[in-house]
């Protein structure tokens, strides 16, 4: 038996004895499981999927939405009580290295691999969605969305043959979907019409939770700048480079190509200023696409993000399952239960039929299949390899806090921008000295 089949087997053995768990804390009733998620189309989709679960498990699987905007607070708040109202939580990437060094999570580092082939777990998504520390094979979530950020464009502005002529008569070129960083700005200042109530593109730059932050370091990577050192918590003169300048100079030019008040939207604003049909461009998470695509049809068009002298760096976004270390054993056994059946190939190839439900398994991911299913499948699987993350330590809301205000006063032009990532990188290393992760 190959390395493949064995695993597949133990998997299936590791699954059926689950199943058959009992436990003398057994409650009265149906079985019930609670899962805690932000509100969105994926969210709905695992609801579908616990309901098959459900039916034919027996066990009532309940996932409740929660406003994007208060669910980091609500999450950790709700970790201060014993047992917590939910058995799994699908928390975002960077909370790993809190739930790991608090005891918030359950360690999965045993369990995990008899249940799922490891070396078919894409390797960004098992690095930022499952493991800390980094590279030390502990594991504390399994993959349940994997995410990347991607571009949507008006296919049907980009192939008016008016708009093509007048670009290219402008630019000496032919209007085509960026691939460059400075391709991107000449097309969204070109569809930049105000009097016309028409945009050239629109970002994630919200100053509530990590919205700024996730819009400004897909440029900032590929410009050549970082968040740290590689390989250490060490900032200072990391951050504060001139790479880093260009990146957050750049993205405040390309904020300025858009509709107003496109210096502050989250998530859903950004989405809304592309859903209303005004805007040439949209820069966000693939796992909104699906809405996109619903709406426009044929009209919009999909793609990975342009390089910068060929570098291109996508950020990653998705959520991981974690079993809450503040519930009794068989609630912890039954939320195992749930996670093996969810991980199995045949339900993944059932999550990717969802809404926005991008999975971590790379025979999928790689499968002629999955890149046939929608029109930004394939831009998707070619981003995946892309991927990075933000802080994922401990006292990663710290970092965030203070990266939010920092950046958000050099792209408003409230700070020069050397300035502010000089005071952010020194902060930085400030907060992570007193955590002592940084010597």
């Amino acid at each position: 038996m190959n390395m493949h089949s064995a695993l597949k087997t133990l998997a299936a053995l590791a699954l059926g004895l689950l199943l058959g768990a009992c436990s003398k804390d057994e409650p009265a009733g149906k079985p019930k499981l609670t899962i805690w998620w932000f509100q969105w189309a994926p969210a709905d989709g695992l609801q579908q999927l616990a309901d098959d679960y459900g039916a034919k498990y027996g066990v009532e699987v309940k996932v409740e939405q929660i406003p994007l905007s208060s669910y980091q607070d609500k999450v950790f708040l709700e970790f201060g009580n014993s047992p917590t109202a939910f058995d799994i939580v699908i928390g975002d990437s960077q909370w790993i290295g809190r739930g790991a060094t608090k005891g918030l999570y359950v360690e999965l580092s045993d369990w995990l691999p008899t249940v799922v082939d490891m070396t078919q777990i894409h390797p960004r998504a098992a690095r930022y969605l499952c493991e800390y520390p980094e590279g030390s094979n502990r594991w504390y979530a399994a993959p349940c969305e994997t995410d990347a950020v991607g571009l949507v464009y008006r296919k049907d502005w980009f192939e008016d043959p008016a708009e093509r002529s007048a670009f290219k008569a402008k630019y000496k070129r032919e209007l085509s979907v960026p691939t460059t960083w400075d391709e991107f700005h000449d097309v969204a200042e070109f569809f930049q019409r105000p009097d016309e109530k028409r945009y050239g593109c629109v970002f994630t730059t919200g100053r509530a939770y990590d919205a700024l932050t996730m819009g400004l370091q897909n440029l900032l990577w590929a410009f050549g700048g970082m968040w740290h050192e590689q390989g250490s918590n060490r900032v200072v003169g990391f951050l504060d480079t001139p790479e880093s300048a260009a990146a957050v100079d750049f993205f405040a030019k390309l904020i300025r190509l858009g509709p107003k008040g496109a210096e502050n939207l989250d998530y859903g604003q950004s989405l809304e200023n592309f859903a209303n049909g005004s805007t040439a461009m949209l820069i966000n998470y693939f796992a909104f696409f699906p809405g996109i695509q619903k709406d426009f049809g044929e009209r919009a068009g999909f793609a990975v993000l342009p390089a910068k002298n060929g570098k291109r760096v996508s950020s990653l976004g998705g959520q991981g399952m974690s079993i809450s270390s503040r519930i009794s054993s068989t609630q912890q056994e039954r939320a195992k239960i749930f996670i093996a059946w969810f991980l199995q190939r045949e339900i993944q190839e059932e999550w990717i039929k969802k809404p926005g439900g991008f999975t971590a398994n790379t025979q999928i991911l790689a499968s002629e299949a999955f890149r046939a299913q929608t029109p930004y499948n394939g831009p998707f699987a070619n981003s995946i390899d892309t991927m990075q993350d933000f802080w994922n330590v401990p006292v990663f809301n710290e970092l965030l806090s203070v990266t939010q205000r920092y950046i958000g006063l050099a792209v408003d032009g409230e700070m020069p921008t050397a300035q502010a990532l000089r005071e952010l990188a020194i902060e930085k290393e400030r907060i992570l000295r007193e955590a002592g992760l940084l010597k």
